[in-house]
Order: structure tokens, then sequence, then C-alpha cells
């Protein structure tokens, strides 16, 4: 296969991705909008007949005091992975970004390995001798993602193994929960609810919880809720500019890309969460909640409700997104995955993210200056 890379401009871009049933907000041109810190560059695989077949954001990052840059694709680029001239794709963009003065590059492709059905997480939690989510047997595997990752090393990409306890990768999560929307009625969703979500959901209706959409003026209230969530699950929160800026830089893409959603209970609103719509796949995004009144599962119908408005916009999947691969009992985060297989959400593991050395002696500088921060 003969292929030519070059820049694209954004409308070329969002074209390509219109073309698809979906592709991450994480490759969309809004997306480098909102990382100001880095240099964002839209680029585009044509084939000989001059088509675009294929695109990627490309979020470019200074290291200091040099210029040369960490260039990221994050949960991209959107080529044809399965493809036997793989390295008629990537091998153009390692040269194309090396004359960028790129030192390294981090991708990860958007491909599924295997999946964990609901009952088979709730059994491996269960289950004593597995520690991880990996010591679990699948329910199904991909075919083809073990053979990708082979072809990957032998190219001379690096696999960025889960960092931390709890199994969260520095970059963009490995092991995602999504709830399968595809062919199923929003009756067949509710029916794969356990039973401790459909109890809250109706517990949330009778205390009289209601869920309403927000907009860029309520963004405050929002940031209220997730700052008090951040120092109760101990995370560094993002500033508000961030999640403004998010807004807008989405918002002037597609007026319907972000969404806010507000809890309210008695005049106060006890949770929020943002929501992101690319195509067929919708994600949850961030979330936030109160401790106060917990008891009428504010959550729970927050929740249930953007299910029924991504069901309606005809998603395939609602993407709760990252899990911790953690099943010990001990972890504060097991919890949340719980909370998210109790949707009925099946765990998914990605291929995860790959690193190509362009310069070693600063690439390894830079690893150093990142574990140092």
């Amino acid at each position: 296969m003969t292929l030519t890379l070059r820049p694209i401009t954004r409308a070329e871009h969002l074209t390509f991705v219109a073309s698809l049933p979906s592709a991450s907000h994480l490759q969309l041109p809004s997306w480098g909008d909102v990382k100001p810190d880095w240099q964002a560059e839209s680029l585009g695989w044509f084939d000989r007949d001059g088509r675009l077949v294929g695109a990627g954001l490309v979020l470019l990052r200074p290291l200091p005091k040099v210029k040369r840059y960490l260039a990221y694709l994050p949960e991209g680029p959107v080529i044809d992975w399965h493809t036997p001239d793989l390295e008629a794709w990537l091998e153009p963009m390692l040269a194309h970004l090396k004359r960028r003065g790129a030192f390294s590059v981090k991708m990860g492709p958007p491909v599924v390995v295997r999946r964990w059905s609901p009952a088979a997480v709730k059994a491996a939690i269960a289950d004593p001798d597995a520690h991880r989510l990996r010591d679990a047997e699948a329910t199904s595997y991909e075919p083809g993602a073990g053979g990708l990752a082979e072809r990957l090393r032998r190219m001379g990409w690096r696999q960025t193994e889960p960092g931390g306890e709890d199994g969260f990768a520095a970059g963009q999560p490995r092991y995602v929960c999504q709830v399968p929307f595809a062919g199923r009625s929003l009756e067949d969703v509710h029916r794969g609810l356990n039973q401790q979500w459909r109890r809250n959901i109706k517990r949330a209706e009778k205390a009289g919880v209601t869920v309403v959409r927000g907009g860029y003026e309520d963004l405050p209230v929002f940031y209220g809720l997730y700052t008090e969530t951040a120092e109760r699950d101990r995370f560094i929160p993002r500033p508000l500019p961030y999640f403004q800026r998010m807004w807008t830089a989405l918002a002037a893409e597609h007026p319907d890309r972000m969404r806010l959603y507000l809890a309210h209970h008695e005049g106060e609103v006890l949770a929020a969460a943002t929501m992101l719509i690319v195509g067929g796949h919708v994600w949850y995004s961030y979330g936030a909640s109160t401790s106060r009144r917990r008891e009428v599962q504010p959550n729970n119908a927050m929740q249930w409700r953007m299910m029924t408005d991504a069901h309606e916009l005809g998603a395939h999947v609602y993407d709760f997104r990252g899990i911790t691969d953690t099943l010990e009992e001990s972890n504060h985060l097991l919890g949340l995955l719980r909370f998210k297989v109790g949707a009925g959400g099946e765990a998914v593991e990605y291929l995860g993210e790959w690193d190509f050395p362009l310069n070693r002696l600063l690439h390894k500088a830079f690893d150093v200056y990142m574990a140092r921060r």
C-alpha cells in the first residue's frame, strides 16, 4: 500500500471523523484547543487516489529549555489498525514527527484486547485468588489484538505498562467500563442493571430527585462538587478554567458535543456530571457529588438519565471511562468499579499506550523529568 501523510485542515479532519461510526473525543481537532500547553496538529493519510483514509490529532509538548517535543496521539491515530501494511501507516508518521522536532512519540491504539462481562467481573472480585482483573478469565478476546502488539514491538514500539497500585496508566486508561447499547432496547439496558441500581433509581425518584441539563453558566456549581469529590477520593482536581475551555472548544466544534447534567433535591444540587458525544459513542467524562444526602441516590438517578438520553441519541455504547485493574477490597477505587459494572457495564482492556523513542537520550531524560514531577 502506498500512502502519503501530510497536515490537514480542521474541516478535513472533522469530515473524515463524521464519515465513521465514531472516534475518540481525544482525536478531534477541538481537543487541541482544550490543551493550550501543547501545540496541536491534524495529520491525514491519503491513498494513491488522493482519498483521506486516516487521521490523527497530534499534541506536541515542548521539552523544558529545548526546542524538542514529545508527540502524543491520545487514543489514536484513527487508522486501519488491522491492515497487514501497518508499517506503511506508522513509518511516515514517525518521519514527519521527527522532522517536526519530536524526540519521542506516544500513541494509544483504539484497539480492544479482551472483555469481561458484568458477571465475570463480579466473580473475579469474589475470587480470593484473583488480585487483578488480568488474573481473571476474560469473557471474550478480540482476534488479532495479540498479533498487533507483537508487530508493534518488532517495529520498535514499547508498551507503557499501567502504573501505580490502582492500575491506571499515566496517560489514558487501559481498562474502561462500557455498557453496550447496540441492538438493545432501553428496557434491555434497564434489565442489565443489577438489583441495587434498580432499587436506587426508584429510591431517588420516590425522594424527589430531579435531573436536568445544565449549561456553561452551571460549570461553577459542578466545580464546587468536583473539588469536594477530589478531596474525598484523593485526587488532584483540574482548575475551573479547564472545564470552561473544554465546554467552549467542544461546543464551537459541535453544539451537542458536551453536555452537563445536574441532580437536584430540595433546592440543592447533589451531583453533576459531564457527557461527551462523538457519533455513536457516548462517554461519561467527569463526575462530582457531595457527601450530603447520599441516601436519596442522586448519582444513580443522574447516570440513568444520561444513559437514557444516550440511548435516545442512538448511541451504540455508553462509556464509563477508566476503571481500576485491582480487585483488592482495601483499594478505595474498587467501589467505583462495582458502581460502573452494576450498571451493566463490561470491563474492557485496550491495547494500551505505546512509545517510540526517536532520540533515546532525550526520551530517557524526559522520563526522569516526569518521574521527579
